[in-house]
């Protein structure tokens, strides 16, 4: 037996914890399956970065505009290929779901899915550039209807989507408390994948030696309060009064005996990952030129709110509860504070407190469904009528720690 082989059997990888988990519960083989794809994904998702720096390939922007009307860099586009083809092959999906897609895509490699994964290929790319830590978010529904791609949706491209294949692709428009997985995978000077299955929160960290990820930060808790905020200063003047007053009540040390101090990477996955760590709260808030907010709800938003809500945290509007809202459109958009239990109760408390309006609520998502214009960019999508999916998390059966 070699050096390699000695050291692999003494850790617990994240292949041989799904292998555990499927061992306690056989009906989850398709998500240690999905799993194994992902860890794939994010392998050579943390490859590509680290070699951007030396590679003109994959480094700049990629000439392109998304859905979302951003430039995407060329490691956003390459980034999206490798997990929606990764993912897509294994046979156990019905849908996928991505940031740099105008519209969910049908697999039609899918044998018998099961499952609906959305996700974020490459949070903070525009870092990349510059060596700053990056990311990937996904997460993972069950199907509440059964798509077979074949005879009803041959032509992905068309503009024009027939009566089953828009019921198939509500299976993307779930709450986040219908989450049966979610994770993210952090490239820094370090690779880690944090993952939740619904009971409680794991952390492995790439051992580039033996080339897998191994727990690194079992049964992981945020702080109940912590002393770090994070959130973009620069738009202070576009937030509404009541925002501004909380973080100057934070720095200020009005709110707490002590004076919280200022941490933003521009990575939602980075400055989340130490919040995870360290507690406290990360915010995004609406502003007047993002009335809705610009965190996507899908992608970013739920997955993030899963995790954080599985290690003891929770994640909010400011009013109302970021897992509990019914997308309306695939690429919705919403505030998002998120962090410690304390700090996120201390912050609805003092907006309740402090907002004099009923704008300050509207401008968090509170009051009534949302106009198509207003939740997102999707044509193809927003057009049809999208009744709100059932939330199924309260009694899942696939929950695992």
């Amino acid at each position: 037996m070699n050096a390699k082989t000695t050291t692999t059997t003494k850790k617990m990888t994240l292949s041989r914890y799904m292998l555990e988990v499927t061992r306690k519960d056989p009906e989850l083989q398709d998500l240690e399956r999905l799993m194994a794809s992902v860890q794939m994904a994010c392998k050579t998702i943390s490859s590509l970065v680290q070699r951007a720096g030396l590679n003109s390939e994959l480094s700049g922007l990629a000439n392109d505009i998304n859905v979302q009307g951003e430039e995407q860099k060329k490691l956003d586009v390459i980034s999206n290929n490798v997990l929606k083809d990764a993912l897509r092959y294994t046979g156990r999906l019905g849908l996928v779901a991505s940031e740099e897609e105008a519209n969910p895509l049908l697999v039609e490699e899918a044998y018998d899915a099961k499952y609906v994964a959305v996700f974020d290929p490459l949070d903070g790319s525009s870092n990349i550039d510059a060596a700053i830590a990056t990311g990937t978010i996904f997460g993972i529904f069950e199907q509440t209807e059964e798509c077979f791609f074949e005879s009803h949706y041959q032509d992905r491209d068309s503009e024009v989507l027939d009566d089953y294949a828009q019921k198939c692709l509500l299976n993307a428009l779930q709450p986040g408390d219908s989450l049966v997985a979610a994770g993210y995978c952090m490239y820094s000077s370090s690779t880690v994948l944090v993952l939740t299955l619904g009971k409680g929160v794991h952390g492995f960290t790439l051992d580039p030696h033996i080339d897998e990820f191994v727990l690194s930060h079992p049964d992981l808790c945020i702080p109940d309060q912590g002393q770090i905020y994070s959130v973009n200063e620069a738009n202070f003047d576009k937030w509404s009064p009541p925002i501004q007053k909380y973080f100057q009540a934070l720095k200020s040390g009005n709110l707490r005996p002590t004076r919280y101090s200022a941490r933003y990477i521009g990575s939602m996955v980075a400055d989340v990952h130490r919040t995870l760590l360290y507690g406290g709260i990360y915010a995004y808030p609406a502003d007047m030129h993002h009335p809705n907010g610009k965190i996507r709800l899908l992608y970013e938003a739920a997955p993030m709110s899963f995790i954080i809500s599985q290690a003891g945290g929770r994640a909010s509007t400011g009013f109302a509860d970021i897992m509990a809202i019914h997308p309306t459109s695939v690429h919705q958009r919403v505030p998002i504070f998120i962090g410690s239990k304390q700090d996120i109760a201390d912050f609805e408390a003092f907006l309740a407190a402090n907002s004099s309006s009923d704008d300050d609520r509207n401008n968090a998502l509170l009051d009534g469904p949302l106009t198509s214009q207003q939740v997102g960019n999707s044509k193809k999508i927003d057009d049809v009528n999208l009744s709100p999916q059932p939330s199924r998390n309260k009694n899942n059966k696939q929950a695992f720690r």
